[in-house]
């Protein structure tokens, strides 16, 4: 079920009714019907795949209380690796298993050995990275003695499984969740208001703003047998505007869902284009994926302890893994690369954490060294998506081949111009928005706070006749539901 869906348009009242005027304040009854409908919206892509969801659940539920019971650390470690071994063995057959044996065909290949190996004719389960990492993150925490085990099947399979953050998170911890889920909650109009604004805001990037750019930014990329490098820019300059509506969109409205249910989910984007060095891109990117890399692989390497080694070692390490978690692709595996080359500089001079604070904070302009600053950080990140968005290593190559060719001065090619005008116009009012809201939680957490009623419905209204206006006609998933 797709959040920007008719389906959930009607599936999100009814929970909601159900959770607060039939289950009321009985906190059984509440996460009961969480479960139910988290099941409920998971089988509605594809019910087979609802088995293997239940099973990671039972799996880590049942090894998380046998590790905290264990007498001996050797029963607490087998029952540890047995609970680790499982998880990523499901995420690397149904993930990695054909790449690996693709891979490993193309090297026998190279040196004239030819293989035909045996493929998987499987599609990927959607949010099986994510609910894998709930688990993985879980168990872990229960081993290294930060958390008890959760007795409650129904609180932790609700904590795996809770509806909005099911298929493409954010990441939740099971010290910042399980609580919330075992604690009596309830209803808060202010803050249920704040949901739905929340939810506009994300489905306005989605359905507007992501999906307008997607048209011009696929035009670009789907010519891949001879695009000029001023369309690849251009079209690497839509699609970091596609992604960022896309995923952030989507996170707007899982955070602003779960709030209507009185739960507050931890917050996975904060202006990130709004960066002024990379660091401070993946301080506010993805953060729910950033802080578990960092918390639960670059810390136990040594983190940033030790030599200049040992430090390029760990950041190499977690950037390539981040990047694969992202699919099954040379590409992937590259883009991750490439962030780890522009974050390496900034570590070992020591300047990774010299923008800690909001740009411009407190003032309504940056300044000269804020503007160059985020500007040159926007451009990184936009030639690093051009491997995220490219379908094979060598068409990225040959993009960047053209982006440093003469063909970076010629006319750009994305499409007419009449659309590709609109869409400008509407990334401005985008851009605008965002950097108005960037010391809020959301663009419009504090928007139109001060303004009369019908004044401030009216800016709602605007925004829900854009989106029916703009609306795809076709199914639109997010993308990163592939991941």
């Amino acid at each position: 079920m797709l959040f920007n869906s008719f389906d959930f348009l009607v599936f999100l009242p009814i929970v909601f009714i159900l959770y607060w005027y039939v289950a009321k304040n009985d906190l059984r009854w509440q996460n009961a019907l969480l479960l139910i409908a988290s099941y409920y919206f998971y089988s509605c892509w594809d019910w087979r795949f609802l088995f293997l969801l239940m099973f990671s659940t039972l799996l880590d539920y049942f090894t998380g209380i046998k590790i905290k019971e264990a007498k001996t650390k050797q029963k607490k470690r087998s029952w540890f690796w047995l609970s680790i071994g499982i998880n990523l063995g499901f995420l690397g057959v149904f993930k990695y298993y054909n790449f690996f044996v693709s891979s490993f065909a193309d090297v026998m290949d190279g040196f004239g050995w030819h293989t035909d190996p045996w493929m998987l004719n499987v599609i990927l389960p959607v949010g099986i990275s994510f609910y894998t990492f709930h688990g993985v993150s879980y168990v872990i925490d229960i081993y290294k003695d930060r958390i008890d085990a959760e007795r409650s099947f129904v609180d932790y399979a609700v904590f795996v499984s809770f509806f909005p953050l099911l298929v493409a998170g954010p990441i939740e911890r099971a010290t910042h969740l399980l609580p919330q889920i075992k604690a009596v909650r309830t209803f808060e109009y202010h803050r249920a208001v704040d949901g739905l604004r929340q939810i506009l805001w994300g489905l306005f990037k989605k359905v507007v703003i992501a999906d307008l750019c997607a048209d011009h930014a696929n035009a670009v990329f789907a010519d891949t047998a001879d695009p000029s490098g001023s369309s690849v820019l251009v079209g690497a300059f839509f699609f970091a505007f596609q992604i960022y509506g896309d995923f952030s969109g989507y996170s707007d409205i899982a955070l602003g869902t779960a709030r209507l249910f009185g739960i507050e989910l931890l917050r996975n984007f904060s202006f990130p284009y709004f960066s002024r060095d990379i660091a401070e891109f993946w301080r506010r990117w993805h953060i729910s994926l950033s802080s578990w890399f960092r918390d639960y692989v670059y810390i136990p390497l040594g983190g940033s302890k030790g030599g200049s080694w040992l430090r390029i070692r760990n950041v190499f390490i977690v950037f390539l893994i981040s990047g694969f978690w992202h699919g099954a692709n040379w590409t992937f595996i590259a883009w991750g690369a490439l962030h780890a080359f522009f974050f390496l500089p900034l570590l070992l001079i020591g300047s990774n954490r010299n923008n800690m604070d909001i740009v411009a904070q407190g003032r309504v302009f940056p300044n000269l060294r804020e503007l160059v600053s985020v500007c040159t950080t926007f451009l990184l990140v936009v030639l690093a998506w051009i491997f995220f968005r490219a379908d094979t290593m060598s068409d990225a190559l040959h993009y960047f081949g053209e982006i440093f060719s003469p063909s970076l001065l010629t006319k750009p090619s994305v499409g007419k111009i009449g659309a590709v005008s609109v869409t400008l116009l509407f990334l401005v009012f985008f851009v605008l928005m965002e950097w108005n809201g960037r010391e809020e939680k959301y663009a419009l957490a504090r928007f139109a706070s001060g303004w009369k009623r019908p004044v401030r419905w009216t800016f709602y209204s605007l925004l829900i006749f854009f989106m029916g206006m703009y609306m795809h006609t076709e199914d639109s998933p997010f993308i990163y539901f592939q991941f």
